[in-house]
């Protein structure tokens, strides 16, 4: 019984696949050997430029003074940047978990606005009565977060059946190392 040749691709490694592989190589190595030259030539002239600028007294141009209008949108945007690191500086998680544990059964949080750049919050709530409202000034007052709670105004709502008390709270942010 004859032998089954069942490899549909033959291997070609035939003298010419070994000559053109050793051709290659040899192309690769001299392609190197002159790029490496071209570098070093490079380096040398680049060197000679150097010493001939200085013996001819240049000096690479200097940088053109800012006008003042130039200079102060620099200082302007130097200024925001600087506000934006403050604000990313801040305790942000203490602030939030302080807030979130307050007792919340009276007390609606609507909105929360800090102000990193000043260290004050302003809180707007809502509660159910003007004593719930006054007990959660307490509360806030007496953390370690805020200091210096101040009642700005109050508002019952007539509208609604439950009649809630709307109120704007500010307060200083305490941050301990990240002051403004």
């Amino acid at each position: 019984m004859r032998r089954l040749d069942l490899e549909f691709q033959p291997r070609r490694s035939g003298p010419l696949a070994w000559s053109l592989l050793a051709l290659s190589a040899i192309a690769v190595a001299v392609l190197v050997l002159v790029q490496q030259q071209l570098q070093v030539e490079q380096v040398d002239l680049e060197a000679r430029v150097h010493s001939l600028e200085l013996q001819l007294g240049r000096r690479p141009a200097p940088v053109a003074p800012q006008n003042s209008a130039a200079s102060r949108e620099q200082a302007e945007r130097l200024a925001q940047m600087r506000s934006v690191s403050q604000q990313l500086q801040r305790p942000w998680q203490q602030l939030f978990a302080m807030l979130e544990a307050q007792p919340q059964e009276d007390v609606a949080l609507l909105t929360l606005t800090p102000d990193a750049r000043k260290g004050q919050v302003r809180i707007t709530a809502e509660a159910r009565n003007l004593e719930a409202m006054l007990q959660y000034h307490q509360r806030l007052e007496q953390s370690d977060e805020l200091s210096d709670v101040s009642l700005l105004n109050h508002e019952v709502v007539a509208g609604q059946a439950e009649h809630p008390v709307r109120f704007n709270l500010t307060a200083t942010w305490e941050t301990g190392h990240a002051r403004p």
